[in-house]
């Protein structure tokens, strides 16, 4: 396990999604926010933001605020969003990608690059690093779901690219393009999933020592900090004994 997969693992292992919750909330509110704006503010008529409303559901945001999210959406003189994607290097040689939602390009992109100086990153053009990844849907289930046979079959018959089960619980991967209808249908079988988004895999990964990748953590976890920056990506991979050092 690799990537963003290994820092969900810390992030649980530090006790920081319960230290995050409101930040994370907020992050969740603002996609559901743009989702609505550039298309119809009716999940049922927009797919986009149907997933952000799922994923947000299965975050455990409240229903309120998912609604003031949709309606804030429509209101007259609303803040205007813009996203985008930074990439970069980070310590070790990592290829690191920074999503953004923000109100001033300047400046998230002065914190951005400045975020990855500080901590011994590089900050490069859009496309120096995303060739090392490929954009995919990842649906997440708790191991309880299905023994990895049952969450397989599951995967297949929904139209899934691959799993990946342990004893942490169930990934599955789909194109892009499929992640409605994949989740849609792997929800009938299996029930309500833990997380269902659109993520950068990496197809090839950089592994790290204790030194970098304590580094690299000290730059993800700073960037996750800034209220501009929805999520970080990274090709890092670490060995089960800097797993427990960390």
């Amino acid at each position: 396990m690799a990537g963003h997969s290994k820092w969900a693992n810390i992030q649980h292992r530090k006790g920081r999604q319960d230290a995050a919750r409101s930040k994370l909330f907020s992050k969740l509110a603002k996609e559901i926010t743009v989702a609505a704006k550039m298309g119809d503010p009716d999940p049922d008529k927009n797919p986009r933001l149907r997933l952000a409303v799922k994923e947000a559901k299965s975050q455990s945001v409240p229903k309120d605020v998912i609604q003031r999210a949709i309606d804030k959406s429509q209101a007259a003189g609303g803040e205007d969003f813009k996203e985008i994607r930074y990439e970069g290097y980070g310590p070790g040689g990592v290829a690191v990608i920074v999503e953004a939602m923000t109100d001033n390009l300047n400046r998230t992109a002065s914190t951005v690059r400045s975020t990855f100086g500080k901590h011994g990153g590089n900050l490069g053009e859009t496309g120096s690093v995303s060739f090392m990844f490929e954009r995919k849907g990842e649906i997440t289930y708790p191991a309880d779901a299905g023994d990895e046979d049952t969450v397989m079959m599951a995967a297949i018959e929904a139209g899934a690219e691959d799993v990946e089960s342990s004893g942490d619980g169930h990934v599955i991967y789909c194109a892009d393009t499929d992640l409605n209808d994949v989740s849609n249908a792997l929800e009938a079988e299996l029930g309500e999933s833990e997380s269902t988004k659109l993520i950068w895999k990496p197809s090839t990964t950089t592994e790290l020592d204790l030194e970098g990748a304590q580094k690299l953590m000290r730059l993800i976890e700073t960037l996750e900090d800034d209220d501009d920056i929805q999520r970080v990506t990274a090709n890092f991979d670490i060995s089960d004994e800097v797993m427990a050092a960390l």
